[in-house]
């Protein structure tokens, strides 16, 4: 099949860049079509673009001039990482115009027609689409909150093999959340930002949604208590989070890392180019996972999983930590598109 063209909304910006760095050579994908804020347009991406990942911008897309976010453009699919304030209505507008939007924005997560999507985990909520098919007209399928990826991938197993009757969370973010320039330096130096906005009830909303069960044109969320409280700290990328959870019926830690360490899903078993051979890997160490050694397990698609114990509240506790910008933003909508295709709601467009 002819590779699929794609376009990047909000493509200067800190997960936008990191959209054009991992569908460099994807097999699957080439990037047409660049779009961004008004004092970027008319300008080739390297004149637009600040790069500031490692490596060098990719040669493909240096040339490429940046475009209006707004339809028509150049390309079959649209990847969207524009700020949530104006995403909405773009997004909407682009759907409505015929195209397939992959968003990392928060407008359309609870959107009932619309999946929220971790392929691992609830890879049939993308029944949402058959409403559109034959119509003419695009979708929206999102991916989580960049702390909610990690959290709900984690949950999963335990959802399906213990139950899950509640949930508290920490969560420990890094500074790349927070995009360019983010937080200032002298409020992060020597300090913890003990309040990120928004940030708890999407983690609370969107883990309920992703480990819900369709029901009718909808999804019903998941019937347990999620409970989050979330801090920025100074890592530059790899968010942590502090999970406790009640399960529905008795379990030693040791059965908990191994529902970790077996599970797998539908990625995997199609061999998806983005899919990482095993979602959670599981560290035995005392002080693992830590951001610096553990946030690119996977070409940082895997979540690291650690410290599983028992808790004198809830029952369990663990660790998760998980790349933000990868699998919790840009190469999360990857993995979406590629499960689209593989499912045939994805192909170039005629």
């Amino acid at each position: 099949m002819a590779r699929i063209r794609v376009g990047i909304l909000g493509a200067t910006g800190t997960v936008g860049q990191r959209f054009v760095q991992l569908l460099d050579g994807h097999p699957q994908f080439i990037v047409t079509a660049l779009a961004a804020s008004e004092r970027s347009r008319e300008k080739p991406y390297e004149a637009a673009c600040t790069w500031r990942l490692p490596g060098d911008m990719p040669v493909a897309t240096r040339t490429l001039m940046v475009q209006a976010p707004e339809p028509p453009l150049d390309c079959d699919v649209v990847f969207s990482s524009l700020p949530a304030e104006m995403a909405g209505p773009v997004e909407t507008r682009f759907a409505a115009a015929g195209y397939p939007v992959l968003s990392n924005s928060s407008s359309h997560r609870m959107d009932d027609a619309v999946p929220l999507l971790i392929p691992e985990v609830n890879a049939e909520h993308l029944t949402l689409l058959d409403a559109c098919r034959g119509t003419g007209r695009g979708f929206i399928v999102t991916n989580p909150n960049c702390s909610t990826v990690m959290i709900a991938l984690a949950l999963a197993p335990l959802v399906a093999g213990f139950g899950v009757e509640a949930v508290a969370v920490t969560t420990l973010q890094a500074l790349s959340g927070a995009g360019y320039p983010g937080v200032a330096s002298l409020d992060i130096t020597d300090n913890v930002i003990p309040f990120i906005a928004h940030e708890e009830e999407k983690i609370e909303r969107e883990t309920r949604k992703i480990l819900g069960h369709l029901n009718g044109g909808r999804v019903t969320p998941a019937d347990f208590a999620v409970s989050a409280q979330c801090h920025r700290v100074n890592v530059v990328d790899g968010h942590l989070a502090a999970v406790r959870v009640r399960l529905a019926r008795p379990a030693e830690p040791a059965e908990l890392g191994a529902a970790f360490a077996a599970f797998s899903g539908t990625p995997q078993a199609l061999r998806l180019p983005s899919a990482p051979a095993r979602p959670i890997l599981v560290r035995e160490e005392p002080d693992r996972p830590q951001p610096r050694l553990d946030r690119d397990a996977g070409r940082g698609m895997s979540v690291t999983v650690g410290r599983v114990a028992r808790d004198t509240v809830l029952g369990h506790r663990f660790l998760v930590l998980g790349h933000n910008t990868i699998r919790g933003a840009a190469g999360a909508a990857i993995l979406n598109a590629e499960l689209l295709v593989a499912q045939g709601y994805l192909e170039p467009r005629r």
